[in-house]
């Protein structure tokens, strides 16, 4: 492959990274809405049922294969799940029950933190250019957003999002690290069922039948349904794709554009008004994201099984 095609994977990727941090982003909002009908189990398990089947459905209609290669193969996808679906939607989740939606949002996504400095022990890569930059000001924005709210109510659910962030950044190496082979888009399929299936079985075991099946009223309906098609689909969907095509660095802090859209939308949903100090946190935060999808840097192409 010439390196202008090289180029242009590499500003595919970061487009769909950018567009990524808008779908993530608007589940925010959507995930405390759908909390005020239901609980966080029964949230999470329609959540990844109707995106499993939203995209199962996708894979029908494109005339892609749900086949998985050995049992390998489902070993690799399962060990994904856990850790960049089910543990990073669960802890997250929960942490929204004490904590505010934009401090949720900002803890949950330091794991570009934890994700750089395992890059760089264990894929051996360089912090150079925007991903310094990009590391430098999402560090300051933390301080600058989680200072403030320690030793407060919140301690429980910012500790959930810091759970969630870490468990993220390990998915994220453990990804860059075995390839898993197959197409990405039934590989996301399957990660998605494997995590309604485990939160199925988690819910029956710690909530039981009766609440599970309680009515849910309409708004906190049409929440979970967004955040089952958007957030359990559509944007895991877009997170393997460019996981596979850009460095583990760049797709960890780019992603952090999440958090600075989820704040704009619970502003506008929520009402939640940021202080003058969350401003700053966010703006350093959105300038971390836009100096590594924005830094010239071409990347190689994901193997030809993930395509």
């Amino acid at each position: 492959m010439s390196a202008t095609a090289k180029l242009d994977e590499g500003t595919r990727a970061r487009l769909l990274l950018a567009l990524l941090g808008v779908t993530w982003g608007a589940n925010w909002p959507a995930i405390k809405i759908g909390l005020s009908g239901m609980t966080p189990w029964t949230f999470r398990l329609i959540s990844f049922t109707v995106g499993a089947l939203t995209l199962m459905t996708v894979v029908k209609l494109t005339g892609r294969s749900l086949a998985v290669r050995g049992a390998m193969t489902w070993v690799q996808l399962f060990m994904s799940s856990v850790l960049n679906v089910i543990a990073f939607g669960v802890f997250s989740t929960f942490a929204m029950l004490t904590a505010s939606t934009g401090s949720v949002a900002v803890v949950s996504y330091s794991f570009p933190v934890w994700a750089c400095l395992l890059a760089w022990l264990m894929l051996g890569e360089r912090l150079r250019g925007g991903a310094l930059l990009g590391l430098a000001l999402c560090l300051a924005g933390l301080v600058v957003l989680v200072y403030p709210v320690v030793g407060s109510v919140a301690v429980f659910g910012l500790t959930l999002s810091l759970a969630s962030a870490i468990t993220w950044a390990t998915g994220t190496i453990y990804l860059k690290l075995i390839k898993i082979p197959g197409d990405v888009v039934a590989n996301t399929a399957w990660q998605i069922a494997i995590a309604a299936m485990v939160v199925l079985a988690c819910t029956l075991a710690f909530q039981g039948v009766e609440p599970t099946l309680h009515p849910i009223p309409a708004k906190a309906l049409a929440a979970v349904l967004f955040n089952g098609i958007v957030g359990s689909s559509i944007s895991y969907l877009l997170w393997y794709h460019v996981v596979g095509r850009l460095p583990a660095t760049t797709a960890a802090l780019g992603s952090l554009a999440s958090p600075a859209v989820g704040v704009v939308a619970s502003v506008l949903v929520l009402g939640e008004v940021p202080s003058t100090m969350d401003l700053i946190g966010y703006g350093l935060i959105f300038a971390a994201a836009m100096s590594v999808i924005l830094q010239p840097r071409a990347v190689a192409p994901a193997p030809e099984a993930n395509r």
